[in-house]
């Protein structure tokens, strides 16, 4: 058993020396996956974890709905005893340790493919995120694609003005914005549309995409125009201080001035050479980015009663629903480890100086 189990890591060994050698970007797309994996089980755990230090229990919100539910609130009912409760907790798993709690849920996940039912509404879990999950990541997208465009033009448009007045007046107006506290941004701007009456005060149409198509695209711009310029304005002014430094040192750099002393047009220098170099700090960031505005949304969809991942996680935590807290962060968790590896990808194709092999 010895000899074999030794003769196994071997091979592996084997295996991964021969993969790095011959093809680093696949040894290393294959390692970021196994450390993904690893992540996400520990993640798993530590939330099962803090769940069970969390007072109270399912089975007491459970009991308590009920109770307002029925117009019971006196305390000495006899309709939920502590021996009903005891064999609710049992049913539910709950009078087990955590990590047998999670073994468990690991084994319907993997084994018997099925995410299981929330604990309080009974619902199926992917029928609840499954349409929340994709509003979540529509919404964070967008506000993705429109801060990544307007940072990288206010960034290498102000890089141009540096010591100037105008330029005085963007770094003053980026730190402010960065400064500023987000869920205040957030409540200001529901404020702003309840009092003006020009937006609405939620960020979701009121009726369903099946039934009108192309109204309700119309009516989602709309609705969602205020929390994406929220997003937007958080996050513009760390986005775009970065880039417009980031273009600086490399207008700063010796071969910006070789270039300039044979007579390269500024134009070229800007958009062919220095700006090439500014997409590597930005892909390297944009995980980040992408995962700040994943948090980010949390307040967002509760503020704006947005139907997404953020605002379900929410919930589930004040229910102490365990089954759906730990797939909801294990969906945002595989989307941002997602977002990474694909950010380190792109980062090895846009720089080829970049060598896996040798990391």
């Amino acid at each position: 058993m010895q000899l074999s189990l030794r003769r196994f890591w071997e091979l592996t060994l084997s295996f991964v020396f021969k993969l790095r050698s011959r093809h680093p970007l696949a040894s290393f797309i294959f390692g970021r996956f196994v450390s993904m994996v690893v992540l996400m089980f520990f993640l798993g755990l530590a939330v099962f974890g803090l769940m069970e230090l969390t007072p109270g229990d399912i089975v007491d919100n459970y009991v308590r709905s009920q109770m307002f539910t029925l117009g019971e609130f006196r305390q000495d009912d006899n309709i939920y005893s502590e021996e009903m409760m005891a064999a609710a907790r049992a049913r539910l798993g709950l009078d087990q340790p955590f990590y047998v709690q999670y073994g468990r849920w690991l084994h319907q996940v993997f084994v018997e493919r099925d995410l299981g039912r929330a604990m309080i509404t009974r619902a199926p879990i992917l029928f609840l995120i499954r349409d929340r999950m994709i509003n979540s990541l529509i919404l964070n997208l967008i506000s993705l694609v429109f801060l990544t465009i307007i940072s990288f033009a206010l960034g290498i448009y102000f890089s141009s003005k540096v010591g100037t007045r105008v330029d005085l007046a963007a770094t003053f107006t980026a730190l402010l914005l960065h400064a500023f506290p987000g869920l205040l941004l957030l409540i200001l701007l529901q404020l702003f549309a309840s009092v003006s009456g020009l937006f609405p005060i939620t960020a979701y149409p009121p009726f369903p995409f099946r039934e009108a198509p192309g109204r309700f695209m119309f009516s989602y711009v709309y609705h969602i125009f205020l929390p994406l310029l929220g997003a937007f304005l958080g996050g513009i002014g760390g986005t775009m201080r970065m880039i417009r430094a980031t273009m600086l040192d490399q207008l700063g750099q010796p071969y910006i001035t070789s270039l300039r002393s044979r007579g390269i047009s500024e134009r070229r220098i800007y958009f062919a050479h220095a700006f090439r170099n500014t997409l590597n700090p930005y892909i390297t960031s944009s995980a980040n980015i992408f995962a700040g505005l994943f948090s980010g949304s949390l307040i967002l969809e509760i503020i704006f009663s947005y139907p997404g991942i953020g605002r379900l996680m929410y919930e589930a935590v004040r229910q102490e629903d365990i089954n759906l807290v730990v797939a909801n962060m294990m969906f945002i968790s595989f989307l941002v480890l997602l977002g990474m590896m694909v950010a380190d990808i792109l980062l090895a194709l846009v720089d080829p100086r970049i060598r896996y092999g040798s990391s």
